[in-house]
């Protein structure tokens, strides 16, 4: 299932391919070879054949050589991404996205959905939003049946995804059916500026330690990182599970600013060296004051870039325990250097090494990327360390296995469909639903006659082996629709296998204290 923060766009084609499509080609590779390969011939050289073939082209070619397509849209890129996946050229229209990208703020409609093929249901709605001050739809559990002309019915997740992004680009049309009523709703939407908030999870577990969530380092993710500290408790918090699973990083102060908070003074951070600059070193500022307990941290194979920073930070100090699997291993310095006719270049620069000198990045196959040397204590000089590049975690923890029977529940949209009429006919009276809800022997039986009429038979066998599953997740989706995301968040941790490993490390340690 996935949950977002909650269009039409338009989809720039372009240019159609010219005939001469394999000459531009056949310059592209003259171009690349002259860049990426100097000791064999000298650039002066290949740029001169360059120049060469794009006169017999622009002589001879069937139809008329568009210049700005075959150098802009051929034959530079494909030199630049001999380099790296991550170095780009960049035409005038991309780079002006870029830097709109880097000043706009996200819209949206201030609701917090599910999203399931074919149906999208309204978990909450957040104050002061667009579909807030819409006083028809105005409460959880309701689900959309067109956005824009589409059926959503018809869709995949995926597919739903897009339409949703889409819609946030403008007006939106969306009907909508409530739970209990035969009429659908009509409304129109119009996406305002949102607050997009980083760090989109904290609470308290058990023994008081705190769970906060990372998805991505922006501006103001420091800032939100220590307020939820602080709302949680500051310094009075026993221990902390830090999660950057999935986290794909972004702006790299942030990961610096989010690392002093953890990390003694003067701490090293990261290191960068490159080829054509002198090496860098980034340290925790000395009149940082971090807190001062136990961290666990949990990694993924989509942990990148600023994340690892954060997560090898903290390992190579021996300040964290870090869970998971190993990280993705993207650990490029990258600069966007303006050039002429409103161009611009993306290129990578340098290598991030963590405070022991293992480079994060991994070697990437068909590019001029490969294993950087490391000088960790245990390497002296330039022996290579860390080949396979990235965070490998202190013990790898795995999620949880599935099964066909929950793939079905899961698929079906089971849960949130039975929470949303459990909730229309049991437990909508004020007060009546509280964070100590429990599913009873009562709510298994109706939710098992809810399966059986959607010709959901499960053999007693596979239902008992997975009732505790059932348990959790029913639990988990009528509190996200009676109370808040936060709350069923909060229940949804009994299946996470990896904060589950991390509360046994931070109690036996505070045991220990």
């Amino acid at each position: 299932m996935v949950r977002l923060i909650s269009g039409t766009g338009r989809v720039k084609r372009q240019p159609a391919t010219v005939p001469f499509r394999f000459v531009v080609q056949l310059a592209l590779l003259l171009l690349a070879l002259g860049l990426a390969a100097p000791a064999q011939q000298s650039v002066d050289d290949v740029l001169r054949l360059f120049t060469k073939v794009y006169a017999q082209l622009e002589a001879n070619a069937a139809d008329p050589v568009n210049p700005e397509f075959a150098i802009f849209e051929g034959a530079l890129p494909g030199a630049i991404r001999a380099l790296d996946p991550f170095s780009a050229f960049l035409t005038p229209d991309r780079f002006a996205q870029l830097r709109e990208m880097q000043t706009s703020r996200e819209k949206g409609f201030g609701s917090i959905v599910s999203i399931l093929p074919g149906r999208v249901t309204v978990l909450q709605v957040l104050a002061a939003t667009p579909i807030a001050a819409s006083r028809d739809w105005s409460r959880a559990g309701e689900f959309s049946c067109h956005c824009n002309n589409y059926l959503i019915q018809a869709l995949d997740d995926q597919q739903i995804l897009q339409l949703l992004g889409e819609a946030r680009q403008g007006p939106v049309s969306v009907v909508v059916r409530r739970p209990g009523s035969v009429r659908p709703l009509q409304f129109t939407l119009t996406p305002q500026e949102m607050d997009s908030r980083s760090v989109d999870r904290a609470f308290l577990l058990r023994d008081g330690i705190a769970y906060i969530r990372i998805k991505s380092f922006e501006g103001e993710t420091a800032r939100q990182f220590r307020d939820a500290l602080e709302n949680l408790g500051g310094d009075q918090v026993s221990g902390l599970i830090l999660d950057l699973r999935e986290n794909r990083g972004g702006v790299i102060d942030a990961a610096f600013d989010v690392s002093s908070f953890l990390l003694p003074p003067n701490s090293v951070i990261i290191s960068a060296r490159g080829r054509a600059q002198a090496p860098v070193v980034e340290r925790v500022p000395a009149s940082a004051k971090p807190y001062g307990f136990p961290v666990v941290v949990l990694i993924n194979g989509q942990t990148a870039s600023a994340a690892e920073i954060v997560a090898g930070a903290l390992r190579d100090h021996r300040r964290a325990t870090l869970l998971g699997e190993r990280s993705y291993g993207k650990g490029l310095v990258q600069q966007v250097l303006p050039m002429s006719m409103g161009t611009a270049l993306a290129l990578t620069t340098a290598y991030y090494f963590t405070p022991s000198g293992h480079s994060i990045q991994r070697p990437l196959t068909g590019s001029q990327v490969k294993l950087q040397p490391g000088t960790d204590a245990e390497n002296p000089g330039n022996a290579p360390v860390n080949p396979a590049g990235g965070i490998a975690p202190d013990e790898e923890v795995r999620p949880l296995p599935t099964n066909q029977f929950r793939y079905v529940l899961e698929g079906t949209g089971s849960f949130a469909s039975f929470a949303t009429e459990y909730l229309r006919s049991h437990a909508k009276a004020p007060g009546k639903l509280t964070e100590e809800f429990a599913v009873d022997g009562a709510i298994l039986d109706d939710f098992q006659y809810f399966l059986s009429q959607r010709n959901i038979r499960p053999p007693l066998s596979m239902w008992t082996a997975n009732s505790d599953y059932v348990r959790i997740r029913l639990k988990t989706e009528i509190l996200n629709q009676g109370l808040g995301v936060e709350y069923g968040e909060k229940v949804e941790t009994e299946l996470d296998s990896g904060i589950q490993r991390a509360l046994e490390i931070l109690s036996a340690e505070l045991k220990r204290q």
